[in-house]
């Protein structure tokens, strides 16, 4: 989209107000400014504006790419757009305020001609209110007065600008209230920002320039300090302001409407346009809904990335739970061979008193012949529950939970004929290895998160002694990982 500063005003339909007594006396002398063409109005057009950002570590990033508009006197622009759309950047590229490590391309026209912008033609109000807290409204407002005004001007000239100032800004019921700050108290929040603008338009300055105004404030106090702007815009100015989620209220104050995504320009025009763009692209926006609120769900991407690292984050919770009780479900079961254990371990003290075989080779044949069991076992299970549930295709994937599966299998084989090595008994053995797999179980991470589970015991040596606990920890970092 190009646009051209000279035609700007022609097609915007708006009739700019005449300028007011006070600023025609402050630019009454700069009329005849070759730089200026004569000109004390602002028009601002950008065209193709992208700034990079270099990081710390070398890399660059596209902060906004490609954006091109226009503010013009007599209208408030407000730029809007979800959390890191690159409101405040592109506001400080309009006002020349962008850091060191940013780099700007493109063109920023003040009048159709490149101008920087010098003291007195542009003011910047900031977020914040860094005010002193000691001092009243009017004793504020005339220490600015008597530090940026001409030193030409006299005493009273600069006074009647003060108190006009404090009336333009609807600030006479608390002229002679002190600020406030964290022990004394003071005005109120809308108040402090109304006095924050108060001190940039001192100068009368033809534009105005605002990082988020409403912020912090009710919506009472927000439309207060908007329609205050809008008053100002009407006096001649351009207003230029980037607002995060306004009222409804507070949107139809809006001359022009910038919004972003993502950096990039998504819609630009009249305000009262918006309305028409969104149906129009298939989202109308209802009856009873604030626009803002729903123009900015409308481009916001973060709620695609919230919705699926929600919708991942519950497959993989799922798949955490599946595993949970695959593994706890087939190694619970592995206990009910105990009594054959310890029939087993009766025949082996036996056969070992008569020297017929040693501790080694019990172990290994033994091992040797549950492994085939063991296998068929797990694999069954496995394969069934695997794809039963749809976890990642692919035969590694397949393998590794089968494989995981067998190895806990196996574990509680032997602990089960260690346990019946030790305690002969049926009932007795069988409550002690349930017990312990219990505990084992308790602190896999299923229940509780790894970081979160007690350390004086449970964490420390409980879950890195438990099979449950690593045999789930690998499970799901191959979830992840996929």
């Amino acid at each position: 989209m190009e646009v051209d500063s000279g035609t700007a005003a022609a097609n915007s339909g708006l009739v700019v107000a005449g300028l007011s007594p006070l600023s025609r006396t402050l630019w009454g002398d700069r009329g005849a400014d070759a730089e200026l063409g004569g000109d004390v109005s602002a028009r601002l057009t950008w065209k193709d504006l992208t700034v990079t950002v270099t990081h710390s570590n070398g890399e660059t990033q596209k902060v906004l790419e490609g954006l091109t508009g226009y503010a013009e006197p007599g209208t408030l622009t407000a730029l809007m757009g979800p959390s890191g759309s690159g409101k405040s950047t592109l506001l400080d590229a309009l006002s020349n305020r962008l850091a060191s490590n940013a780099f700007l391309s493109g063109s920023i026209l003040l009048n159709g001609r490149k101008a920087k912008l010098s003291f007195g033609t542009a003011a910047y109000v900031t977020q914040d209110d860094n005010l002193i807290g000691t001092l009243t409204v009017r004793e504020t407002i005339s220490y600015s007065a008597r530090l940026r005004l001409p030193d030409k001007m006299r005493w009273e000239e600069k006074r009647a600008l003060v108190e006009s100032t404090i009336i333009e800004m609807g600030l006479q019921d608390c002229a002679d209230t002190v600020i406030g700050n964290w022990h004394l108290r003071g005005i109120s929040g809308g108040e402090k920002r109304r006095v924050s603008i108060a001190l940039e338009i001192l100068m009368r300055p033809r534009l105005l320039f605002l990082d988020e105004p409403t912020s912090g404030l009710d919506s009472a106090s927000a439309f207060f300090v908007t329609q205050t702007l809008r008053g100002l815009s009407r006096d001649g100015r351009t207003v230029v302001a980037s607002i995060h989620q306004p009222s409804s209220e507070v949107f139809e104050l809006f001359d022009r409407l910038c919004l972003l995504s993502g950096g990039k320009n998504v819609y630009f025009g009249k305000a009262s346009d918006a309305y028409e763009f969104f149906a129009q692209a298939g989202f109308p926006c209802p009856a009873l809904r604030n626009p803002s609120d729903h123009f900015l769900r409308c481009v916001n991407s973060d709620f695609d990335k919230v919705k699926n690292t929600l919708k991942g984050s519950l497959k993989l919770q799922a798949r955490g739970a599946c595993a949970s009780f695959i593994f706890g479900f087939v190694t619970f079961m592995s206990i009910g061979g105990f009594p054959s254990f310890v029939e087993d371990m009766k025949v082996f003290q036996r056969e070992r008193m008569n020297g017929h075989y040693g501790v080694i080779a019990f172990v290994i044949s033994n091992t040797l012949s549950a492994t085939p069991f063991l296998i068929m076992i797990t694999f069954i299970s496995g394969t069934l529950c695997y794809f039963m549930v749809r976890l990642h295709p692919g035969f590694t994937h397949y393998l590794f939970f089968v494989l995981c599966l067998y190895a806990s299998v196996t574990v509680v084989e032997s602990l089960m004929m260690a346990i019946a090595s030790v305690v002969p008994n049926f009932l007795m053995g069988i409550v002690i290895g349930a017990g312990i797999q219990g505990i084992f179980m308790l602190v896999s991470g299923y229940f509780r998160l790894p970081k979160d589970i007690p350390k004086p015991f449970w964490r420390y040596p409980m879950s890195f002694i438990s099979f449950h606990f690593w045999a789930l920890q690998e499970d799901a970092a191959e979830e992840r990982e996929h």
